[in-house]
């Protein structure tokens, strides 16, 4: 019998475009430890605890407004829950 824990990460899969790697760059200095993957056209991020995304830190990347409804426009799909969308964060994180 195995007593390996099974680890189960959040996670989010992006359109590949220049405001998605703003977004990347956002979410990787909010979120040490991101595990970011690419392939042709996705781009796969990933978490083993939760993800969070920060309209500041978003704007100060993108060197202009954001809002996180923009976030949107750029889901292909995502693992886990999204436990909490304000104006000013939001949440990937799975909830037991």
């Amino acid at each position: 019998m195995s007593t390996e824990t099974r680890v189960r990460r959040v996670g989010v899969d992006l359109q590949d475009s220049e405001d998605t790697r703003l977004l990347v760059e956002a979410m990787e200095a909010d979120n040490p430890g991101l595990m970011v993957s690419q392939i042709p056209g996705i781009v796969k991020v990933q978490s083993t605890g939760e993800i969070v995304i920060r309209r500041r830190t978003v704007e100060e990347k993108a060197g202009r407004p954001w809002e996180t409804h923009e976030f949107q426009l750029n889901i292909v799909s995502y693992s886990g829950n999204i436990s909490e969308w304000d104006d000013d964060r939001i949440v990937i994180k799975w909830e037991h």
